[in-house]
């Protein structure tokens, strides 16, 4: 594989909202020396605000709500972190971005444990097989019992865990963790803010004691016997087919335990990966060009009325300038300014990688899915669409916009953010966020159309969607019509 491409480590962050996502994301930056401040996500007057939520609403209720992109160097690899939104309200996003990536961070909140978002998202990597690594946060915190946080990550995500680091002590007598493989200790100093790594001689060495105390170590070596002696040891073909996941524990707050984890995904993350089109396989190292649009972000300048489309490089290079050909409308089509981003700064960049993540400006000609070649006739598969779960009818207010409102609802649409759907007996359009799919014989369609009527709509694609008012009218029309098949996600 080219050593450029052997280079990329493309991932995202799945987590709960406020289980510690931008703070981890803003560490990762500041070791990538890409930021000399790690800001803070509630900042005060004197602060900077986190680099990674840039829009005004993430500044005022402290969440991500959009994936930016962000591109740090680290220890000889070059991260593209697709920042997700964090909020659920935004999920559809996140899971679009979820496409996009070889690997993904699932951080968990040593206090809440495994929360609804996470599951959902979980699902999401478990239907692509992404290779998981999975980081226990707050650990200075009253938090759950180790056992009860790795049980809960096996039974609720189902994914094997392999702990690589252990923690002796918890909340405000965290001493720090202990690295099984290494058999290091990294002690953890929240007032001096120092923190050192010493070499152990393995789990009864005598110092531990000293520095920990025997209560906290006797618990700790306890739970040492159990992972080294009755769990499953780490297997990278596992890890790779998204069926077990190392486990590291930390405070990304107090920097702790981070660069351990950066080192993690440097050393055990698969560089880019083979995708699947409707043709082919397409290996990275291939020498022609493809990619797919995976994200389209509008105003992300508030000084213009500016479009961008993310783009993923699945196979070969390119170079500014070079034309591509874009395969829904048959045109080749000029990349000439694609930008990498560092949150709100960006960057126009002369070359890009299979792996890497790059922006280009959008005049209205991209579409979520859309696959760009090098002349060949194929699509990326697996850019899905999911069943919504909040909707809402728009009606005008001023029937003299309705040409600026159909513009409006097409670019949300467009950019992911919502799903567009005109119901089949009334002029009134549907927006769904984060229903189901109906596909099968095109007499029972047509049947079931008729009888479900007043709930089903057509998407942007024109396929069929049945927005159903309860469990029970689904479950109903599952028994009735068996030759049916009511799917939760639409495959682009």
């Amino acid at each position: 594989m080219n050593a450029e491409i052997e280079k990329r480590r493309t991932f995202a962050i799945v987590s709960h909202p406020d289980a510690g996502k931008t703070t981890i994301t803003e560490k990762f930056l500041w070791y990538g020396n890409v930021i000399r401040e790690a800001g803070h996500v509630r900042a005060k007057a004197n602060r900077s605000y986190t680099v990674s939520d840039w829009m005004k609403i993430e500044q005022q209720r402290g969440i991500s709500v959009s994936s930016s992109v962000l591109n740090f160097p680290f220890e000889g690899c070059m991260f593209n972190l697709v920042d997700t939104p964090g909020h659920q309200d935004f999920c559809e996003d996140t899971y679009r971005a979820l496409t996009a990536v070889d690997a993904a961070l699932v951080l968990i909140d040593s206090v809440n444990g495994v929360e609804k978002q996470t599951i959902k998202l979980m699902d999401v990597c478990r239907m692509r097989h992404t290779p998981i690594i999975t980081f226990i946060n707050k650990m200075d915190l009253d938090g759950r019992h180790v056992f009860d946080l790795l049980d809960q990550i096996e039974n609720i995500l189902h994914i094997k865990t392999a702990p690589f680091t252990l923690p002796i002590g918890v909340g405000k007598l965290f001493k720090g963790v202990y690295s099984i493989a290494e058999n290091t200790f990294h002690t953890f100093n929240k007032e001096e803010g120092h923190q050192e790594i010493i070499q152990m001689e393995g789990p009864d060495d005598p110092r531990l004691v000293e520095m920990c105390g025997e209560n906290w170590v006797n618990q700790f070596k306890e739970e040492y016997e159990m992972v080294t002696g009755g769990m499953d040891p780490f297997d990278h073909e596992k890890f790779l087919k998204g069926e077990m996941c190392p486990v590291f524990f930390g405070s990304a707050v107090n920097n702790f335990g981070v660069r351990q984890l950066l080192n993690a995904f440097a050393k055990l993350a698969p560089p880019p990966m083979v995708r699947e089109t409707d043709k082919r396989p397409v290996s990275p190292d291939e020498d022609a060009f493809s990619a797919f649009v995976f994200k389209i972000q509008a105003n992300m300048d508030p000084k213009h009325r500016d479009r961008t489309a993310f783009l993923r490089i699945c196979s070969g290079s390119f170079t500014r300038g070079e034309k591509v050909y874009h395969v829904r409308t048959g045109r080749d089509i000029r990349l000439a300014a694609p930008t990498a981003f560092l949150a709100k700064d960006k960057e126009v960049i002369d070359h890009a990688w299979a792996g890497d993540i790059v922006g280009i400006n959008d005049p209205g000609l991209f579409r979520i899915g859309d696959t760009l070649t090098d002349g060949e006739k194929m699509n990326f598969t697996g850019i899905p669409d999911f069943a919504p779960e909040h909707f809402a009818r728009v009606t005008l207010l001023n029937p003299l916009k309705s040409k600026q409102m159909a513009k409006g609802l097409a670019e949300l649409s467009e950019e992911g953010a919502t799903q567009l759907y005109e119901p089949l007996k009334s002029a009134i359009p549907v927006i769904g966020v984060v229903g189901r799919w109906v596909s099968g014989p095109e007499k029972d369609v047509a049947k079931f159309a008729d009888e479900y009527a007043m709930d089903c709509m057509m998407d942007k694609e024109r396929n069929l969607v049945c927005l159903f008012p309860n469990e029970y009218r689904l479950n109903l029309a599952i028994k009735n019509y068996e030759n049916l098949t009511f799917a939760e996600t639409s495959q682009g």
